[in-house]
């Protein structure tokens, strides 16, 4: 195994340009000034609310996540981001705004309580009506869930559920300190059906910590057996913030304890080769789905939708800005609790930089249309990164066909790896996050 194909601290995953190293606290004041900007054309808008609460941490998680807090300490937290949301509805670029998408993520969303959860989405709707939302996506871990709260997701007004399985087998789940069980996966799928949800997605992770391959082969074929409407698989990366480094770092190692990248590259081709053998097309560099299922939520915000983001350490993309909410439990909650907006880091992308986000983000879905870019941004992408492309055309990872420029399969089982040398010099060969 080379150094390069093994898997080693970092991040590898790209979710938006310029990276989050460039972020500044002086930069703050262009969030601010985008707030008291009017709306900007019909740009859609879309809320992402972060629940950082979860029963365990996992080995590889690498998200704001709070194991410690007691149910007065929740209930503060969701006045909070109640408060915040409040103050958002009050600026300019937000007022009389109403969201298309709203993405529940975490942590476990499905870590809070019926009664909480009917409590909190009654009091985000008030303050932005979901009249015009066409997804409400929710992120569940399968053993927060029970009948009576999956019925209490479907009356609120979720419309899709991504069940955070990663794995099937009760020893890997274990070894990797998730939270559920082996047994509590097809309980709470059952439930879901029972329930009437027709989108649900299963997320799987290629690589974790005793991954081998037959019981990925076993993963596979538990996972069409259950025909979910989306299937999603990563592969595990270990970012500096991740318990998996932390022990990497005490034991003075420098290549982690997880299958390098050309066999989570193998893995990951299995899978997606086996799903859509069973009528599965694919949707992104992640993702499968079967019939007309969509995704909003993503397809939007990779098209420089509007994105508010709710809760502590919550990123948005607002007015042309991107900024970051404080990082931790309490200046979060304190200056939400005191009327402020808790932004602790923005960054304003010129125009370059905000096509740049644009194209890669994209490529990541497996189409560019270049015309789309020429009309919107007047740049011809074929021409603004013809070395590039043609480099990655000559290794088989894109090919290019008039007005479209696609990532080919094999590209797509490495699409990050494949965007930095379209970022601007100064972005490149930077830490990410």
């Amino acid at each position: 195994m080379t150094t390069r194909e093994a898997t080693t601290v970092g991040n590898v995953f790209i979710s938006n340009y310029p990276p989050y190293s460039f972020w500044t606290s002086e930069a703050v004041s262009a969030a601010e000034s985008a707030l008291e900007a009017p709306p900007i054309d019909d740009r859609p808008l879309g809320i992402y609310v972060h629940i950082p609460f979860c029963r365990k941490r996992c080995d590889f998680c690498y998200f704001k996540v709070y194991t410690d807090k007691n149910s007065k300490e929740i209930r503060r937290y969701l006045d909070a981001v109640v408060h915040e949301c409040a103050r958002y509805v009050a600026r300019p670029y937000v007022a009389g705004r109403k969201p298309r998408f709203v993405y529940f993520g975490g942590g476990t969303p499905s870590y809070l309580s019926a009664d909480q959860l009917r409590w909190f989405f009654g009091e985000l709707k008030r303050l932005l009506p979901w009249d015009e939302v066409e997804e409400v996506a929710f992120e569940c871990e399968p053993g927060t869930l029970s009948l009576p709260k999956i019925e209490a997701l479907k009356e609120i007004g979720c419309t899709r559920l991504s069940l955070g399985v990663e794995n099937f087998d009760p020893d890997i789940l274990e070894w990797n300190n998730r939270a559920h069980r082996a047994k509590e996966i097809h309980r709470t799928y059952g439930y879901m059906r029972d329930v009437g949800f027709d989108q649900v997605n299963i997320d799987l992770i290629a690589g974790m910590v005793g991954e081998t391959d037959e019981n990925w082969e076993r993963c596979i074929e538990q996972t069409l057996l259950m025909l979910p409407e989306s299937v999603t698989i990563y592969q595990l990366e270990v970012p500096y913030n991740t318990t998996i480094y932390q022990r990497m770092k005490d034991q003075g190692v420098e290549i982690a304890p997880v299958a390098d990248w050309a066999t989570k590259r193998r893995w990951m081709d299995q899978a997606f080769s086996r799903m859509r053998d069973a009528g599965y097309h694919q949707s992104s560099g992640y993702t499968v789905c079967r019939g007309d299922t969509t995704f909003v939520y993503r397809d939007a915000l990779w098209r420089g939708a509007d994105m508010l983001g709710l809760g502590v350490s919550s990123f948005s993309h607002m007015g042309g800005v991107h900024f970051q909410n404080e990082h931790a439990f309490e200046p979060y909650v304190s200056r939400a609790e005191a009327g402020e907006q808790p932004i602790v880091r923005a960054y304003a992308p010129n125009a370059e930089e905000a096509m740049i986000r644009e194209f890669v983000l994209q490529l990541k879905a497996g189409e560019v249309e270049a015309s789309y870019f020429q009309e919107k941004f007047g740049v011809d992408v074929r021409e603004r990164f013809a070395e590039q492309l043609a480099e990655h055309v000559r290794d088989g990872y894109m090919t290019l066909d008039g007005d479209h420029i696609r990532t080919t399969n094999e590209g797509l089982l490495r699409v990050d790896s494949l965007l930095p040398p379209f970022f601007l010099e100064q972005h490149q060969n930077a830490r990410y996050a």
